[in-house]
């Protein structure tokens, strides 16, 4: 699963991957410094798997992760090759959802490529591109699926679907926030629209207002309102602050957050809120060779969660032997678990919950 970050130039998108990877993408104050896309590979912030290590002492602990791409910033135009437009369009379809860097501060050392800080302008600016990108795309399959409804008349439908949905795009509208159905979603799901894709506007404050809070900022509420008016999810975040967290070691970190009266940094809220984004969750395997998060999609059965371990293990299925990670911190072992019979037996049909920590019993 890849997240796309996407952006004006100069917005904060590389400093926030940096601060996310800490793989020293460059950062400079011009436009198109970001070319080929970064990618890092990054641990999900999961405190059960400390507490849980705390538990067995393993041979190793292993985090889920989730892959963030930085991707070039986006300018007027790019929809018909402006600037890196075309890089820029191919790299985000690429991606499963999107982080949209927005910024929110003010600086007059950082030039902003269109000479003033607007985060609605902003965000309308890249919706915009995206929205043109995706009106062609749309009409290419209109085209399609009317010579194709010449010989299935069934599909006449589909088109006049379609038509709606362009018209709704020409008026401006995203497509993830057109109205629709189940049905009209899964239908629309079968063109790959980037203004589909969900996506999370991060707010990039400058240190003092993310200190101060979100209420005092108004580029924070303009997006606030947008992201509301989408159904997408919007985040605070300082990236300067967050690249300086990422450069301390954890305890450094916990003492600089709590001297700045800061809860959390935002970074762990973001990579979190991202896994969230995508439809994932982690299960737990616990015990002395490793402590493990593994991610599967929300609404995954048993055998096909035993799957992500090993192939054989969906294959000689028997069942699952299963403990809530709450039941079992509140109990302090396994043992105990199973003498208040807090260990289930769950069979092919059981649907996973976050957080189960599971013993797969197959034979192959």
């Amino acid at each position: 699963m890849k997240l796309g970050i996407v952006g004006l130039p100069n917005v904060g998108k590389s400093t926030l991957f940096n601060a996310l990877t800490n793989a020293g993408a460059q950062s400079a104050n011009y436009p198109f410094c970001t070319i080929e896309p970064n990618v890092g590979v990054i641990p999900v912030p999961d405190e059960r798997l400390r507490v849980l290590a705390e538990m067995y002492h393993p041979v190793k602990v292993t985090p889920a992760t989730i892959e963030f791409v930085d991707i070039a910033g986006l300018v007027k135009g790019a929809s018909k090759g402006e600037g890196l437009g075309n890089k820029f369009l191919a790299n985000i379809r690429e991606v499963d959802a999107v982080i949209h860097v927005v910024r929110c501060f003010e600086n007059s050392d950082i030039v902003h490529v269109d000479g003033s800080v607007d985060p609605a302008r902003d965000i309308d600016t890249i919706n915009y591109e995206l929205i043109l990108s995706d009106i062609e795309v749309l009409e290419r399959r209109i085209e399609k699926d009317a010579r194709a409804s010449k010989g299935d008349r069934s599909l006449e439908k589909d088109v006049e679907f379609f038509k709606r949905v362009k018209r709704e795009m020409n008026d401006g509208v995203c497509a993830r926030a057109i109205e629709l159905s189940d049905d009209e979603k899964a239908l629309l799901s079968t063109v790959n629209l980037l203004t589909l894709k969900p996506v999370i506007y991060a707010c990039n404050m400058d240190e003092d207002d993310f200190k101060a809070g979100i209420e005092n900022n108004e580029g924070y509420k303009a997006v606030k309102k947008i992201a509301d008016a989408e159904g997408s999810k919007v985040l605070p975040v300082c990236a300067e602050l967050e690249a300086q967290l990422s450069d301390l070691e954890p305890d450094e970190r916990e003492m600089f957050l709590s001297d700045a009266n800061i809860e959390s940094g935002g970074l762990d809220i973001l990579i979190r809120e991202s896994y969230d984004l995508l439809g994932l969750m982690s299960f737990l395997t616990a015990g002395e060779p490793e402590v493990r998060a593994w991610t599967i999609k929300k609404g995954t059965k048993a055998p096909q969660a035993a799957g992500k371990i090993h192939s054989d293990f969906e294959r000689g299925f028997i069942r699952a032997e299963i403990v809530s990670y709450d039941d079992l911190i509140a109990n302090g072992s396994m043992a105990a678990c199973k003498e208040k019979g807090l260990v289930r037996s769950e069979g092919k049909e059981y649907v996973m919950r976050d957080g189960d920590i599971t013993l797969f019993r197959f034979n192959v």
